[in-house]
């Protein structure tokens, strides 16, 4: 398989050494330019009549532009040495533990410094919540962007190598810019939005077994089968309810989008709803532990099929 060495040493070398904040004060990072072309699109194409064709349209354009330009990068000299470097790039592992680890600190020297670090990775209304409020939202997001920040790129990288990896991540991005269902994106993001639950049904429940297999943990498994319905994500549900059982606590339930109250059932319902930040650093820890059980079935595979 040509794309498991590079899919391999990308994933060593965004766990060894992440996002230097060095480079990317100086570049835009991949993921940036691509959030600029969708913010482009976007004030272009949405408006008038038809905005779901436009929302199609708009994400034609960015995979197309994005597979031209990755095309175009793979055709320079030493892509053998490209490749691995910019998949790496397109993996977020180290950062989202460096994230999720901020927000333990934070939550550690106090409430409010705990609302401002979650509020950079969850999406919800922050104020509102408590210590364990806190905490059960950096668990989710640590889950969460597991499956799409990590397995996902790998998995579609081991497919279709920096291509595939890259025409994801756009996806993802405008997933998360424009898939909203509120008045302005519900026609417009519906292509994005159903796109990326196409693309990330198999990695979600990936990254859910292989939580579970790290920890060879029979209930985890138990609690991933019977809870991850319960989301209201068609994938989210999978990783987070892996997590959930690992860490023998209850996440999702209630939260605050835009001032509104939104009542969901706890996934892991029996578990502790007092999560705290020794749970937060267990979730660091499990989530290391996941990604360690991904290098070593890439190891493996590589070695028998390399």
């Amino acid at each position: 398989m040509s794309t498991l060495a590079p899919a391999l040493a990308a994933l060593l070398l965004d766990g060894a050494i992440g996002e230097p904040d060095r480079i990317w004060r100086r570049l835009s990072h991949p993921v940036v330019l691509m959030g600029r072309l969708i913010a482009f699109l976007d004030h272009r194409l949405n408006r008038g009549a038809k905005r779901r064709l436009r929302g199609m349209v708009a994400l034609g354009l960015l995979m197309l532009a994005v597979w031209v330009v990755v095309m175009a990068v793979l055709q320079l000299p030493g892509r053998w040495a490209v490749e691995p470097v910019l998949m790496a790039v397109l993996l977020a592992q180290n950062s989202l533990m460096r994230h999720v680890t901020a927000v333990a600190d934070s939550l550690a020297a106090g409430l409010p410094e705990g609302r401002r670090a979650v509020a950079r990775i969850v999406g919800r209304d922050v104020e509102t919540l408590d210590d364990a409020g806190v905490a059960r939202a950096a668990i989710e997001s640590a889950a969460e962007n597991f499956s799409d920040g990590v397995v996902a790129p790998l998995f579609w990288g081991l497919l279709f190598g920096l291509p595939g990896m890259a025409l994801y991540k756009a996806v993802n991005t405008a997933d998360s810019m424009i898939g909203y269902r509120n008045a302005r994106y519900r026609d417009f993001g519906w292509a994005a939005a159903r796109l990326d639950d196409v693309l990330n049904w198999v990695p979600a429940r990936l990254a859910g077994m292989l939580l579970c297999a790290a920890h060879l943990s029979g209930r985890a498994w138990r609690v991933m089968r019977r809870d991850a319905g319960l989301h209201r994500s068609p994938n989210a549900g999978w990783p987070e309810a892996a997590l959930a059982g690992v860490l023998g606590v209850a996440l999702s339930g209630p939260r605050v989008y835009e001032g509104r109250r939104v009542d969901e059932p706890f996934v892991n319902a029996e578990g502790r709803r007092d999560a705290g930040v020794d749970d937060i650093r267990r979730a660091v820890g499990a989530i290391w532990r996941g990604w360690g059980a991904m290098v070593l079935l890439l190891g493996v595979l590589w070695l028998v099929v390399g």
